[in-house]
């Protein structure tokens, strides 16, 4: 028997923030019937509050096609700061005039799945149970390590590029191909040649990674932003063709949005 097949099959992983997209459609019905007067103070609140909301991790992008208008991306220490946006912007005048699409919570994930064979091949070569008190304390031990050395892609900034695509996914899990029956090795070996790929684009596309595992739908959002649009067809087309894409991905819809500054804010509401 292969020494993995005795040990944990989940991979060691890291959390960072809280992440919550909010699509949005205006109801322009009810919009276009308000006076001058009426888009001009309700939007001078939207504003007010978006641009303090922005200082706190917030985003804006104006989306295309007809999935929605508007997309709100929030990054938080936590689920309460997510709440507390939510409640925030329910009290604005403008909530009365958007329809809430869809919406997507997560939290910024890290995989570990270097750290994670090499910490387990470890522990399992000196004889250490699973789940034992010694192997909890070198688990947590190689966490903290790697949380501390991680810290600024745990709670990111919110990237300054002009555009945004967001789409959820899962990993396949059926009678064929099941990804979460593969050995640990073997993950890792795909993970490392798909991480490839994405690092050859790192000088024109900044990538984040959110775990949503009994937080929503799927089980990963992907958020790619770019100054260039076009640069996400080539990168997510190139990935297809990668094993671990091409074999054991599924995948949601997709978003794509521009950056919509609080000043603009009037502009996409016809002002």
């Amino acid at each position: 028997m292969n020494s993995f097949e005795k040990l944990p099959a989940v991979p060691l992983t890291l959390e960072g923030s809280s992440v919550l997209h909010q699509m949005l459609r205006v109801r322009w019905p009810i919009w276009r019937a308000l006076s001058a007067g009426e888009h001009r103070d309700i939007l001078d609140q939207a504003t007010a509050t978006l641009s303090t909301l922005e200082r706190q991790g917030t985003a804006a992008f104006s989306l295309l096609g007809h999935k929605g208008d508007l997309m709100l991306v929030h990054f938080r220490p936590d689920f309460d700061g997510v709440s507390d946006v939510e409640h925030c912007l329910a009290r604005l005048r403008l909530w009365d005039y958007l329809e809430l699409a869809t919406s997507y919570l997560s939290v910024v994930e890290l995989g570990l799945y270097e750290s994670t064979v090499k910490v387990y091949a470890s522990l399992g070569e000196r004889g250490v149970e699973p789940h034992s008190a010694e192997w909890n304390a070198e688990i947590e031990e190689t966490l903290a390590r790697q949380r501390q050395a991680m810290q600024p892609r745990l709670f990111p900034e919110m990237p300054s590029h002009r555009y945004i695509c967001f789409y959820p996914m899962d990993r396949r899990r059926g009678e064929q191909k099941n990804w979460y029956q593969l050995p640990m090795p073997e993950r890792q070996r795909q993970m490392q040649d798909h991480g490839a790929i994405g690092r050859r684009y790192a000088g024109t596309v900044k990538q984040i990674i959110s775990g949503s595992i009994g937080f929503d739908d799927w089980e990963w959002g992907v958020d790619l932003f770019a100054d260039d649009p076009l640069v996400f067809k080539r990168l997510i087309y190139e990935m297809r063709f990668d094993e671990v894409s091409a074999v054991y991905a599924l995948f949601g819809s997709f978003y794509l949005g521009r950056r919509t500054p609080p000043a603009e804010l009037p502009k996409l509401f016809g002002l």
